[in-house]
């Protein structure tokens, strides 16, 4: 299977190694133009809406994936249409909250951040990005389709305007408020041309389009999706408190140019992240398909062969980084951020332990332990959190650095002594987890 899907994932790998040139080459054009001081404050309000944003987004691809692996045998296209219906009053509902929230955060942190008279207005102003950015049915419809083409190459085209627009406003000596309008106008664009995809796809395979379905009754046909999405939810919602409010933690502790530094590291290790977000994207319908119709050892073999990919193309990236990492931050950046090397490699370090963990995550999530995997973030989130506001009053931004090691490495332990324990069961002790029977400790 994983041969099988190979073309989709080099697809993937590709285009997402294209768009984080694109992504880097902004992040150049904007660095150079504002300075460490103004780019950091960029970085604190864009991490602002993206942590709401992630706090509040169900990741309804997750639960709809799953669940209409199991609708496509019943051949019924208005069940189907109705399915995605539920994930959509979900992406709509948690869209407008997030964007309400954002504003909301960005006059209770202002102050704290440093951010400035017009920090709450720029603030306000992404978060116009974040209130249409209904990404959970669109994904669902793409990946089931298997379109992992469009998938990879869709931000291509935000990226590229994002791109130019940004090297218009460094020729015109534009400043911060500039800056801001280009990211949130280009992330605008990416949202409404994924949407459109992912409508047009379901148009395509012939179900009738999820705005004209039935919402009465949509708990009780599907029983459990709810409880599905909300853990999710929660799992994400942790993994955002570390992954992308870690830059104001570092901010507030450390101020707006370490923040800079820091944001700089993690997109710059976040090229290889991608790999494992990748073959997730590829690999999840898979595994939800095949857990209840192959057997657990060639299911655990899968996963296994997965990680073992990850892992070289992880230790890889670090080699690289290692070998030439510090002349290139300073090329692409300027020598004004040459900070950003030493949190460069520490935080690939951490990158390697995700990517390990990230197939482990998706398998458990086929097999409906959901449960688990929330207590797995929330153990971890906590040993976060300990390990950062310990580290980074002592020895800076590279303290949020340890904090992500700590956190990937529980994670990486955790879900993987769970996942083969799992997989080691005769082949028929964990069928009704397939079945779609009520998840752990929610349903209840």
């Amino acid at each position: 299977m994983l041969q099988s899907r190979l073309a989709s994932i080099l697809h993937l790998i590709f285009g997402n190694f294209g768009n984080a040139l694109l992504m880097l080459a902004g992040l150049s054009l904007a660095a150079r133009a504002l300075g460490n001081i103004d780019f950091g404050t960029m970085a604190m309000v864009l991490t602002i809406g993206r942590v709401c944003e992630r706090l509040l987004r169900f990741e309804s691809w997750q639960p709809l994936v799953r669940y209409a692996a199991r609708e496509e045998a019943t051949n019924n296209p208005d069940r189907l249409s109705r399915l995605y219906l539920y994930g959509l009053i979900l992406d709509i509902g948690s869209a407008l909250l997030a964007a309400g929230l954002t504003i909301g955060a960005g006059f209770a942190l202002a102050g704290l951040l440093n951010l400035g008279h017009d920090g709450p207005a720029l603030v306000a102003i992404y978060a116009c990005a974040i209130a249409i950015n209904v990404r959970g049915v669109p994904s669902a419809a793409l990946r089931l389709a298997g379109h992992f083409k469009t998938i990879a190459y869709l931000q291509i085209l935000s990226n590229t305007l994002r791109l130019i627009l940004a090297f218009v406003c460094l020729l015109n000596g534009a400043g911060l408020l500039a800056f801001v309008l280009v990211w949130t106008v280009t992330q605008m664009l990416d949202s409404l041309l994924f949407c459109y995809l992912g409508f047009r796809t379901l148009h395509k395979v012939g179900i009738p389009s999820p705005w004209r379905a039935d919402w009465r009754g949509l708990r009780d046909d599907y029983p459990g999706f709810l409880s599905f999405a909300f853990a999710t939810n929660l799992s994400s919602s942790m993994r955002t408190l570390t992954q992308e409010a870690d830059t104001l933690l570092v901010g507030f502790f450390a101020g707006n140019a370490a923040a800079g530094f820091y944001h700089l590291a993690k997109r710059m290790a976040k090229v290889a992240q991608e790999a494992g977000v990748t073959v997730q994207t590829v690999i999840y319908p898979d595994l939800a398909r095949m857990w209840s119709n192959v057997s657990h050892k060639a299911f655990g073999r899968f996963v296994g062969s997965v990680q073992a990919m990850l892992a070289v193309a992880a230790l890889s990236a670090i080699a690289v980084a290692w070998l030439i990492g510090d002349d290139l931050v300073e090329f692409v950046f300027g020598a004004e951020f040459a900070g950003s090397y030493p949190l460069l490699i520490t935080q690939l370090v951490a990158v390697l332990l995700i990517l390990h963990a990230a197939p482990s995550r998706s398998a458990l999530l086929a097999m409906n332990r959901p449960g688990y995997v929330l207590k797995v973030a929330g153990a971890s989130t906590i040993l976060f959190f300990a390990v950062a506001i310990y580290a980074l009053p002592r020895i800076g931004a590279l303290g949020a650095n340890l904090a992500h090691i700590a956190f990937s490495t529980l994670t990486a332990i955790l879900l993987d002594v769970a996942f083969w324990r799992g997989v080691s069961a005769p082949d028929g002790a964990a069928d009704s987890r397939a079945r779609g029977e009520p998840v752990e400790g929610l349903d209840a």
